[in-house]
């Protein structure tokens, strides 16, 4: 089964656009997982833009499926912060200082040494860990040197092209998701899914495990309404 984590970044946006707790982040979370989803996503970042720092201390206390913090490892904070909350999972995302949105998964060959002393110190705090990564079979069979419990594959290209051809925009994926099966490596897939590429990419990807979904979820949900949007990308992935 793959499971379906919300990010709520967009919803500490809104509130964050307009001061106060309007709309609740932490109401949000819980209604989610209410809703069906199997976990909650937030990717805090130095500006505190959207998800704030003291925003993944609260919801430490209340995520009662599975809780996933991505970011910048180089950030000291942020590692302060992982290891202070001790989540789930941590996704460790290559963004630098400013980055609007991730766009980039690391280099696991270049980056091999750093990525296996730093996915140490969090497997030693008991923290499942994930890199971002794109679909790139080098990539990937690079991601197993580092000891990583999963990958999460960049999706933006596949989103990017699928309208136009499906079989070509997943078809490095799929050779990517083949080689972390055969390596033994967890998969996980994020950016830019939606309710209009998702049931197809989980389609040739069967070992998929999860799929952290924020932006498109938040604004289909203007449409169809949190729960129902939470049900309608819940069977795409059955």
């Amino acid at each position: 089964m793959t499971k379906l984590s919300v990010n709520i970044n967009k919803i500490a946006t809104l509130r964050n656009s307009r001061g106060g707790n309007v709309p609740d982040l932490i109401q949000v979370a819980k209604d989610c997982e209410r809703f069906g989803a199997q976990g909650i996503t937030v990717h805090p970042r130095p500006d505190e833009r959207h998800i704030r720092y003291a925003d993944v201390h609260d919801l430490k206390k209340i995520v009662t499926t599975e809780f996933n913090i991505e970011g910048n490892c180089r950030e000291q904070k942020f590692m302060d912060l992982v290891l202070a909350v001790k989540p789930t999972q941590v996704t460790l995302v290559p963004d630098v200082e400013g980055q609007l949105t991730s766009d980039h998964g690391w280099d696991t060959i270049k980056n091999r040494d750093y990525l296996k002393e730093t996915i140490a110190v969090l497997k030693k705090a008991g923290i499942r860990t994930s890199i971002f990564v794109d679909a790139d079979m080098k990539m990937v069979t690079g991601a197993k040197e580092t000891g990583t419990d999963r990958i999460e594959l960049y999706t933006e290209s596949y989103a990017k092209h699928y309208p136009a051809n499906k079989e070509g925009a997943i078809k490095d994926f799929i050779v990517a998701a083949k080689t972390a099966e055969q390596l033994q490596i967890g998969l996980n897939a994020g950016h830019d899914l939606s309710l209009a590429n998702l049931k197809y990419f989980k389609e040739h990807l069967p070992n998929l495990l999860e799929v952290s979904i924020g932006h498109a979820l938040v604004t289909d949900a203007l449409y169809y309404g949190l729960e129902n949007t939470i049900m309608m990308y819940r069977r795409q992935l059955q």
